[in-house]
């Protein structure tokens, strides 16, 4: 047990360090090319935060663990909206610009929608499903730099400055996820088995909340730079991510059974996708203010306190 939690802590510390670097090289990389800071919120940190979620449910599906796929990026979800989002709006209010009210925010909630719907009526995720989340993350990335209208100038300095620096980090970073997303996934299995918690409670809360915690370091970081669209982008591309490529990649490797989530599991995250396109029109208009952030707490606490009295 005791080399379990050692694996657990050692799999979890190469998972958050390995996305930082990712992030910090794909980032001067894309700054280089001249990219929008929500773009590079959207794609590049968006994709290089949801590497370990990735890295986690695609070894569950490996291993033929569906609870823990699914599990994971549902809590994930739920995880960056409701407390990511919400610490970072309650430590300073987030911005939302018209492009993200009328097209960033709307797609992620169609696509939360879509899994849900197919989660509930068909109970399963299949390798052509996964094929047609795929195509739609491909179509969407697209449309993402198709769209994107240049990079600001902040006068911000760059953390990496050398391409071939950048270049190693990602590397550094693929690597730390790879080998720390396989001691993460196979320590906490073990661990939850052998206390009698179920794959899909793992999954859903230390799975979910360890995997997310790229996604909280950046927000909070972005928040106290007031760097609010960095933040937004982070969790709208990460929850796209988490849906489109990360449940359409481990559906093609063995379709994915969605019998262990119930109503509820999937109801808070649709719910919280629903949040964050009501906040854009209520209160004061285009923002996130606190005292909504503050709800997105509540909901949170409370879906979580749910878990554990049901478990």
């Amino acid at each position: 047990m005791i080399l379990n939690i050692v694996l657990l802590l050692v799999g979890l510390a190469l998972i958050v360090f390995g996305a930082d670097w990712l992030v910090d090289g794909a980032s001067a990389i894309a700054r280089k090319a001249g990219i929008s800071e929500f773009v590079i919120g959207l794609t590049i940190v968006g994709f290089g935060t949801s590497c370990p979620e990735l890295v986690v449910s695609l070894t569950g599906a490996l291993q033929g663990n569906a609870d823990i796929s699914v599990g994971n990026v549902v809590g994930s979800n739920i995880f960056n909206t409701l407390l990511i989002l919400g610490l970072t709006a309650a430590i300073a209010p987030v911005a939302v610009t018209r492009s993200n009210s009328r097209r960033d925010i709307p797609i992620a909630l169609l696509v939360t929608f879509l899994f849900a719907s197919f989660s509930l009526t068909g109970h399963s995720i299949t390798r052509v499903e996964g094929i047609a989340y795929l195509l739609i993350f491909v179509a969407y990335m697209v449309y993402c730099f198709k769209s994107d209208k240049g990079a600001e100038e902040t006068g911000a300095e760059e953390k990496v400055k050398s391409l071939w620096l950048a270049i190693l980090l990602v590397l550094a970073g693929l690597a730390g996820l790879i080998f720390g997303g396989r001691f993460f996934v196979n320590s906490a299995t073990t661990i939850a088995r052998a206390v009698g918690v179920s794959d899909k409670f793992i999954a859903i809360t230390l799975l979910a909340g360890g995997t997310s915690f790229p996604e909280l370091a950046t927000c909070i970081v972005a928040a106290a730079k007031k760097k609010d669209q960095l933040a937004l982008g982070n969790v709208l591309g990460s929850n796209v991510f988490n849906i489109l490529l990360i449940l359409g990649t481990s559906a093609v490797v063995t379709p994915l059974s969605t019998l262990a989530l119930s109503w509820v599991d999937l109801g808070v995250m649709v719910l919280s996708a629903v949040l964050i396109w009501l906040w854009t029109y209520t209160g004061r208009r285009d923002r996130i203010d606190r005292w909504e952030a503050i709800l997105m707490l509540l909901l949170f606490f409370g879906y979580y306190g749910w878990l554990f009295v049901k478990q």
